[in-house]
């Protein structure tokens, strides 16, 4: 199963490492990289930790975030079709427009666990190509609907091929690279967002200046050309993208040692780096409070990432009410170039700093002055203005909130349900951004404004209390007795322990 290790290779993980020749010999601790009381005891060449990570990028950044671009541009190009006129040919009045984007949000929510479970037990290396395959044919059918209803069946299947992206990704890149280093690696991916926010803008003016395409014309050559683009990157990632390091031919053999041992040096008595999936490390990924916690900061969060994903084009035109369609589009690139620079940005401190929930803390206050903007002036250029601010804020949470997660669990399975588990989450506030900018709250969208600088001053508050407790709870862990709590336990039961573990501690 592409979940298991090989044995053989799991047999040679106690190699010490000293100047990136490992030496195979076993440790008398029972083959661990830390031992039950969180001591590593490995030590790893950092030029030969460098060379290795250079080389997984190379091979797993690009594929991933390539199919993160379309995944999101196939989700949100609905924001451009409806400036070029959707809604009219559809005949969608009042809410409908509302409807059929939450109809996406229900089965994206409902398969989000699932789906990353599903993704830990076929294996990645697959798994991630084929749901990408499905999304893609569910784009190019979005330009064949006439009606509500099979607009609505559509955007409802388009949610459950998407569902595995974002928390599948996350979880295949875990597989591949420290605590640290993850939260980078991360937001190049997820800085896909907010470009396709601003290539989605551009390639949709480009597509609208063709005469047709097939017998496509108007919006219905966007969903079509960006579907058959979507379905070509999904059969190369068929061929490129590698399970795990013990299956990648493009490693030596040292080298899939190397990136076995160094994932294992973070986590507690941990012997392998993909476990079997097993019920209480599900849970325990799911109840993580830090889980939890980060998960509900990226509910808030998400009501204006996807806020703005679905009516950055529909609050460009109130700004801009005289300008043509493809300079309404054209208007919506910028902010989001901004945005991507800080999804890069803040998580390349985290990476440099090994912290996450202090840039929760440092994003929030963007945020809050955008809607603060867009609240009390009318003024188009500080209300455009408005959304840099927001934009630079708002779309780091993706790569800092995964990471987060990522870090706050022990075992692979634990954390394949806890990155899940954060998705889901982001995705209701996905579905309540669906409802926060409304016809009848138009032009100026007091409403929804106000809701995202309510939401945007709770991500704060709740970013500044889950730090200090974090810091409070390992000052207590400090006192546990490791040997006392751990007696009599088998192997299985200490590894279902996981965060519960006495010498685990938070990393914030």
């Amino acid at each position: 199963m592409a979940g298991l290790h090989d044995n053989e290779l799991d047999d040679k993980m106690s190699s010490d490492f000293t100047n990136g020749k490992p030496e195979l010999q076993r440790h008398d601790d029972g083959d661990v990289v830390v031992d039950r009381y969180g001591h590593v005891l490995k030590q790893f060449d950092p030029k030969a930790e460098a060379r290795l990570c250079r080389k997984i990028d190379l091979y797993i950044v690009p594929t991933v975030a390539l199919l993160y671009l379309f995944c999101f541009i196939d989700r949100a190009n609905i924001g451009n079709a409806r400036l070029a006129g959707f809604e009219k040919d559809l005949k969608l009045v009042r809410y409908d427009y509302n409807k059929v984007l939450s109809v996406f949000y229900i089965s994206y929510i409902i398969f989000e666990i699932p789906s990353n479970m599903a993704c830990k037990y076929f294996g990645p290396g697959w798994y991630i190509p084929a749901i990408s395959l499905g999304f893609g044919i569910c784009s190019i059918c979005t330009a064949f609907v006439d009606n509500i209803h099979s607009a609505s069946g559509i955007r409802f299947l388009l949610g459950v091929f998407e569902a595995g992206m974002l928390p599948g990704i996350a979880y295949y890149m875990s597989r591949w690279y420290r605590r640290s280093e993850l939260t980078f690696r991360l937001s190049l991916y997820i800085v896909m967002a907010p470009l396709a926010g601003a290539f989605g803008g551009l390639l949709a003016s480009a597509i609208l200046k063709l005469p047709h395409f097939g017998g496509l014309k108007q919006w219905r050559m966007i969903f079509a050309i960006e579907g058959i683009i979507t379905i070509g990157l999904s059969l190369i990632a068929f061929f490129t993208l590698t399970d795990r390091p013990a299956t990648a031919k493009w490693l030596t053999e040292d080298e899939k040692i190397l990136a076995d041992a160094r994932i294992r040096s973070e986590r507690v008595s941990a012997t392998v780096v993909l476990d079997k999936i097993d019920t209480p490390k599900v849970l325990r990924g799911i109840f993580n409070p830090v889980t939890i916690s980060t998960a509900f900061i990226f509910l808030l969060d998400n009501i204006t990432v996807q806020g703005l994903a679905f009516f950055a084009p529909t609050i460009v035109r109130t700004i801009y009410p005289k300008a043509t369609v493809v300079s309404q589009q054209l208007h919506t690139v910028p902010p989001y170039v901004v945005g991507a620079f800080f999804t890069v940005f803040f998580p390349f401190l985290s990476w440099r700093f090994d912290k996450r929930n202090i840039f929760f803390i440092v994003s929030a206050p963007l945020m809050m002055i955008g809607y603060i903007m867009f609240l009390t002036s009318n003024n188009p250029s500080v209300r455009y203005g408005a959304t840099f601010l927001i934009a630079s804020g708002a779309f780091a949470f993706g790569a800092l909130c995964n990471a987060q997660v990522s870090a706050n669990v022990v075992s692979d399975t634990a954390r394949s349900s806890a990155i899940g588990t954060n998705v889901m989450f982001g995705n209701i506030g996905g579905l309540i951004s669906t409802w926060s900018f409304l016809p009848s709250d138009a032009p100026n969208y007091p409403v929804g404004n106000g809701l995202n600088l309510a939401t945007s001053s709770v991500v704060l508050l709740c970013s500044i209390a889950l730090l200090y407790w974090m810091h409070a709870n390992n000052k207590k862990r400090e006192a546990r007795d490791v040997d006392a709590e751990l007696a009599g336990l088998d192997d299985k039961h200490i590894g279902d322990l996981d965060w519960k573990h006495p010498a685990f501690r938070w990393k914030p």
